[in-house]
């Protein structure tokens, strides 16, 4: 089975997902030049995202969808399993969102570009002055209503275990005050691991929590949001 699989990869899947991705990067930059980035920044992406899940016959299943409300801003956080979260999330989350993105992925051809006119946020550190730019950057993608993803692990693991989640993560949500939900991804290592090339079939399940709400008139306790986001992801794990 798994040797037909491959064959149906090499021979079908990955010259489909070639296009496919060549397709979403010429229809979003279309789209956000001619000023509808907020549809075209997110649409195009959801739509590739779906198809590489099919494709590779992945399933996705999302629990606890009825915990956010559409429209609402949220900081969401979730564990990093493998490549497939990115997959799982940007099909299946269902709500407009942006990335917070480290800034090397900025030099990936094609896509870097893209995820810059979609106005995804590289997080840069370099200095208080680029750290500052960031945080600009993440304020005016929030104030249009959207969401952002952040993985608090900074990459993926090598085990399928959590690493300990960064603080850092977490600074969006005090600054502006808005609710952190954390969300449990669960299957993906199986499916493609970061020691592995080529995917295989697979389920996955993204379970979406309860928003953390900032206390009122104090805002968030970084450090211990951040050990409680990753305690209740991995209470799904």
């Amino acid at each position: 089975m798994l040797v037909l699989y491959r064959v149906y990869q090499f021979l079908i899947m990955i010259p489909l997902m070639v296009v496919l991705t060549l397709l979403a990067v010429i229809v979003t930059l279309s789209g956000c030049m001619l000023g509808g980035g907020y549809w075209w920044g997110y649409y195009p992406a959801k739509i590739w995202a779906r198809a590489f899940c099919l494709l590779t016959f992945v399933k996705v299943t999302v629990r606890g969808r009825e915990n956010i409300t559409p429209g609402k801003s949220y900081v969401f956080v979730a564990n990093h399993q493998g490549a497939y979260d990115i997959f799982s999330i940007y099909g299946y989350l269902n709500h407009n969102f942006r990335w917070m993105m480290k800034r090397g992925l900025r030099s990936i051809p094609f896509v870097g570009y893209t995820c810059k006119i979609a106005k995804h946020i590289y997080v840069d550190n370099s200095s208080p002055a680029a750290t500052r730019s960031t945080m600009v950057h993440a304020e005016k993608v929030l104030s249009r209503g959207l969401s952002i993803v952040v993985f608090p692990e900074g990459a993926r693991t090598y085990t399928g275990k959590m690493r300990a989640f960064k603080r850092g993560a977490f600074l969006l949500a005090d600054e502006f005050n808005l609710p952190v939900v954390p969300i449990t991804i669960d299957g993906s290592f199986d499916i493609l691991p970061r020691t592995k090339r080529l995917p295989k079939w697979g389920h996955i399940i993204l379970t979406i929590h309860k928003p953390l709400l900032p206390e009122e008139g104090k805002g968030h306790d970084l450090k211990e949001l951040a050990a409680q986001s990753q305690t209740i992801i991995q209470s799904a794990l």
